[in-house]
């Protein structure tokens, strides 16, 4: 899949997405009212991915739902959203449900701005309200994207469960981190802290992965810093049963989602597996 945060801001770039091999593809966040963000530098490149902090910038949920009635339909679309409570949440995806074929509860951004950020992602209680109050509203599954910056990662997870999720996203970006000009001695980003992807957070993706399979029974969706199909077999082996793609379109071009997937291909084939079910979560064996 797509990750939320890449190319997801237009259908064009979505629908691109979806014809270039991506199995489904996930928007870029987006909100109840239109949101500016970060000012720029919003992102810079580190060691092993990138710091970006642009502060959940977007058009608003009735301009975006504009958008999302020019996708082509050709792979299930899913609405990334966020809200500063459970009745904006609730809101933002009953206004959306007629477009998409899922939405994904942003409650782990750990940049964001107006208090929608990690703080609501750390509290399985808020965590499981917000998951309620949007079952509740609407008819299609719900996703949760799960931060990696908690104390115990299984703990919110199983709350999301027991609320109803249909499906937990892992991880959001990790941090915050920075990085510092040393010319100038001022921190580059504006907002000076931003979240980490790429390379550098699939370590920590992976434990987060691994740790939620044994007490979850619905499905997870495995995100962070994958680059490859070995990559993606490290997630499927500690428990995801798909996964999502985002800062390596960066350096691979969407290109990735085809090679990936006949990688993958060649590689079940040479080890005899048929199906993607049968790897899920053999690490564990």
């Amino acid at each position: 899949m797509l990750a939320a945060g890449i190319l997801g801001s237009t259908a064009a770039s979505l629908n691109w997405a979806g014809r270039s091999g991506a199995g489904a593809v996930v928007t870029k966040s987006f909100g109840l009212e239109p949101n500016k963000g970060y000012s720029n530098p919003t992102t810079v490149e580190v060691t092993g991915g990138v710091i970006n902090a642009i502060g959940l910038s977007n058009p608003g949920v009735h301009n975006f739902k504009l958008e999302l009635e020019k996708l082509d339909g050709a792979v299930p679309a899913v609405a990334s959203i966020y809200g500063a409570n459970e009745h904006e949440f609730a809101e933002i995806a009953a206004t959306v449900q007629d477009r998409v074929d899922a939405v994904e509860l942003n409650v782990s951004c750990p940049h964001a701005m107006g208090g929608c950020g990690a703080a609501i992602g750390q509290d399985p209680n808020l965590t499981a309200n917000i998951i309620r109050s949007v079952k509740k509203s609407v008819k299609i599954p719900v996703f949760v994207k799960l931060t990696p910056n908690v104390t115990d990662i299984v703990e919110i997870a199983t709350s999301a469960e027991d609320a109803g999720a249909d499906a937990l996203t892992m991880i959001n970006s990790l941090g915050p981190g920075m990085k510092i000009d040393i010319k100038t001695g001022k921190p580059i980003l504006k907002n000076r802290f931003g979240g980490l992807s790429g390379p550098a957070v699939k370590p920590v993706a992976v434990r987060c992965v691994y740790d939620v399979f044994d007490s979850v029974k619905i499905p997870i969706i495995g995100v962070g810093g994958i680059r490859d199909y070995q990559d993606v077999l490290e997630f499927i082996y500690a428990g995801a049963s798909c996964v999502q793609i985002g800062t390596s379109i960066m350096y691979e071009g969407l290109e990735i989602f085809e090679t990936i997937n006949m990688d993958l291909e060649g590689f079940m084939s040479e080890m005899g597996y048929s199906t993607i079910d049968e790897m899920v979560g053999i690490a564990h064996n």
